[in-house]
Parts: C-alpha cells; sequence; structure tokens
C-alpha cells in the first residue's frame, strides 16, 4: 500500500519539490558555502568569522520568521499557496546563480547572497509543508512526511555527489580551475531546483476561493488574521506545547547542521575532503532512515520516534566534545545524524498537522517556521557566548549548550497529548467555520 502511495501522482509531485530544494542545503548551506566561506575570510580570526557567518543566520532567520505567519494567513485567506511557495522558490534560486558569480570575489557579497538565498529556501518550506494536508489523509501523514524527506536527501544527496566530483576532479568536466567548477556547481543547484519543482506546481491542486480582492485588502485581511490566530492558539493547548518544544531541539538540529562543516574545519581542523566525505555519508544513511522513521510513527506514533532521535543526538554531541579528533570519528557521527535527522524532521511535520485546524495550514505553518526560523538564531548564538562568558571555555566547549536545547526541547514534547490536540484543533476548525482545505 505504501508503495503505490509514493506513485501516486499528487504525493510524487509533492514529494520531489523535496529532492528540488534539498540540493541548497546539501551543496550550498552544509556543503561548499562553509568551507567557501572559511577560506575568503582566512584574513579574520575564527571568532569573527564564525560571528558574521552566525549573524547573517539569524539575520535571515528573522525576515522569515516575522513574515511567515503573516503571508500564511494571507495564503490561506486567498489560496495562494503556491503562489507564495514560487515567489520564495525564484528568489532562491537567483540567489544561487548570484553565489555562482560571487564564489571568487569578496567574502561579504557572497555572504549577503547566502544570507537572501536562506530567505528563499526557508521562505518556501513554510507553504510547501502547509501543501501536505492537501495531498494525503491524516492517517498516511506519517508516512508521507517521511517519504518527502527521503526523496530530499537522495535528490541532495545526488547533486551535492555529482558536484564534489566537479570540484574535486575539474578536468573530467572540461572544467579549467577549481574555481570554475565551485562556481559551477552553485549554479547547477538553482537548475536543479527549478527542474524539479515543477511537477509541485503543475500536478498539486490548491482549492480556489472566490474572493476577488484588493491586494492592500489581502493584506490587511491577513493581517487581521494572524492577530486572530495570536488568540485562538491559546485554545490549542497540545499545539502550544509542542511548538515550544520543537522551538528547543529542532534548534539543536538547525546548529548542527549549519555550523557542522564550519566547526570541524575552523576548530577542529579536519580535512576538507573528509567533511565533504561525511557530509555525503549523512545523505545516503538518511533516506531509508526517514522512510523507517514515516513507517515507525504511523505504527507507535510520532512522538516516541522523535524522543529516540533525541537521544540519539545528545549521544552525538557528548562523542563529539569529548572524543571527536580525526576524520573517522567525524565519519561514525555522519552516519549517526544521518540516522535520524530526516526521522525527527518529518516526524515533527507530521504530529505538527495533526494539532492544527486543516482550513488554516499555511497560517500554521507560518508559526511552525517562525518557530524553527527563531531556534536557528538561539543555538549559534549561545555558541558564540560560551567561549565569552565562561572562563578556560573554548569554542568545542560550546557545542554542550546544544544539549540543554534537547533537554528542553523532550520535556515540552512530553507533555503533548496527541488526542486531546486532535479534538482542539477540530473543535477550533468547526469554530472557525472557513471551508475546509
Amino acid at each position: 500500500m505504501a508503495t503505490s502511495l509514493f506513485f501516486d501522482r499528487k504525493v510524487l509531485s509533492w514529494a520531489l519539490y523535496d529532492w528540488a530544494n534539498s540540493a541548497f542545503a546539501t551543496t550550498v548551506v552544509a556543503g561548499f558555502f562553509p568551507v567557501l566561506y572559511s577560506h575568503m575570510t582566512s584574513d579574520l580570526t575564527t571568532q569573527e568569522a564564525q560571528i558574521w557567518l552566525n549573524v547573517t543566520i539569524a539575520l535571515g532567520s528573522i525576515v522569515v520568521g516575522i513574515s511567515s505567519p503573516i503571508l500564511g494567513a494571507i495564503a490561506d485567506s486567498g489560496s495562494q499557496r503556491k503562489t507564495f511557495l514560487a515567489g520564495f522558490t525564484l528568489l532562491g534560486i537567483i540567489m544561487c546563480l548570484g553565489l555562482g558569480w560571487a564564489a571568487s570575489g569578496l567574502w561579504w557579497v557572497a555572504l549577503i547572497l547566502y544570507g537572501i538565498g536562506l530567505v528563499g529556501f526557508n521562505g518556501a518550506i513554510t507553504f510547501y509543508n502547509s501543501l501536505l494536508v492537501l495531498i494525503t489523509s491524516i492517517d498516511q501523514v506519517d508516512v508521507v512526511s517521511g517519504y518527502g524527506y527521503a526523496l530530499g536527501y537522495i535528490g541532495g544527496g545526488l547533486l551535492f555527489l555529482i558536484n564534489v566530483l566537479m570540484v574535486t576532479n575539474p578536468g573530467w568536466f572540461g572544467f579549467e580551475t577549481t574555481s570554475v567548477a565551485l562556481a559551477v556547481s552553485f549554479m547547477s543547484v538553482g537548475i536543479w531546483w527549478l527542474v524539479f519543482s515543477l511537477p509541485l506546481f503543475l500536478f498539486v491542486e490548491e482549492p480556489r476561493t472566490e474572493r476577488s480582492q484588493s491586494i492592500g485588502s489581502t493584506i490587511g485581511e491577513g493581517w487581521h488574521r494572524f492577530k486572530s490566530t495570536l488568540r485562538e492558539i491559546r485554545m490549542l493547548r497540545a499545539a502550544t506545547f509542542f511548538l515550544i518544544g520543537y522551538w528547543l531541539y529542532i534548534d539543536g538540529v538547525a546548529t548542527i547542521f549549519k555550523m557542522a562543516v564550519f566547526f570541524a574545519d575552523r576548530i577542529l581542523g579536519l580535512p576538507s575532503d573528509s567533511l565533504i566525505k561525511a557530509l555525503l555519508l549523512t545523505q545516503f544513511v538518511s533516506f531509508p532512515a526517514a522512510l523507517f522513521f514515516g513507517w515507525f510513527g504511523k505504527k507507535t506514533g510520532p512522538k516516541s520516534g522523535i524522543f529516540i532521535c533525541i537521544a540519539v543526538y545528545v549521544i552525538a554531541i557528548t562523542y563529539a566534545w569529548q572524543w571527536l579528533d580525526s576524520a573517522l570519528d567525524f565519519y561514525f557521527l555522519a552516519v549517526a545524524i544521518g540516522l535520524v535527522q530526516g526521522g525527527i524532521q518529518g516526524l515533527s511535520r507530521s504530529l505538527f498537522t495533526r494539532l492544527i485546524p486543516k482550513s488554516r495550514t499555511a497560517e500554521f505553518f507560518g508559526f511552525f517556521n517562525l518557530v524553527g526560523r527563531f531556534s536557528s538564531i538561539l543555538g549559534p548564538l549561545m555558541m558564540i557566548m560560551v567561549p565569552i562568558l565562561i572562563i578556560g571555555a573554548d569554542e568545542r566547549d560550546s557545542i554542550l549548550v546544544l544539549l540543554v536545547l534537547f533537554a528542553g526541547g523532550a520535556f515540552f514534547l512530553s507533555r503533548v497529548d496527541i488526542n486531546s490536540g486532535v479534538d482542539e484543533a477540530r473543535r477550533l476548525d468547526d469554530s472557525i467555520g472557513l471551508p475546509k482545505s
């Protein structure tokens, strides 16, 4: 049954967007940009370079975090999820092409393009996630959500593998230098993102409203609904506890993903080729693991799967702090993270889908994205402050603050009653009185 579900046209078209945009997460965010940035900022101290990188990530997160709930409200009121998805996608694609141009230029220009690219990537995710409820039934949402992440890891990993071969063996592809291959790699992400996004826009249908409003009226209604949702979310006790827990533990996940290569390169001094191989290993391990956790979430419930993932992250952080000192160690950690990275993301998305009113998916996923983006601010800033505030602590010790985030996330997740949350969302849906999506 799962196999036929995976080849359903709507499900496959939706999941292929994960295949498409994950190339940005692998080649740009986790792979080449941290290494490129590290080399471009060789005249800066490690602390200065890390601060500028973290500030850029934080600013991009603030922009997306503040705008997502309001844009989600507008999208729900006018059935414009795909329109906003297309806009943010196009922004990210253009920035990928720009990074290809800036790869051999000034570090601050590349950093600005990277920051705007993060806005496009993360902004699009809000509206992509909100379409999940339109393509499958609630009893299949764990499996489909995991399927999306699984395809994302394969798609992102496949292009990343090609890009790694291009950069390490530029002559094979007719490039004169590694710099040219690196620039083409960034641009290939934009092309890949564009091509594999098309099935979603062609085959995933979105219910249309009969409303015809001016842009000003639509924005006004979106702002009104955003304020209304701030009041209504207090009616969703389970969703509120989940969002707090998600904010904490996904902060640890995002910080590890965005800072791992930079941390291992500049702080631990591991060779760049080992870091790239470890990232590839993570991608391909994550594919079957994400599918497994989708199945596991359907059988046992998403909460238990998330708890398992958090436990693995805690062990991995402790190991990295105390024992990580070689490329082989980094490979072991890559496998461990790969086993749970897709699981914790896919199960979090499917769990939240259960806890929100079906007529307001883009709006509530705007809040989901708001939490995710603001969580990306906390972790990097906490890591910066450890060596500054604690006498004798260094940059390696800073990773221990992530344990606090995972522990706090697990605590609030334990307070989530899924059955009560489903009932709360249903009652709110009925009280809203809007057409179901």
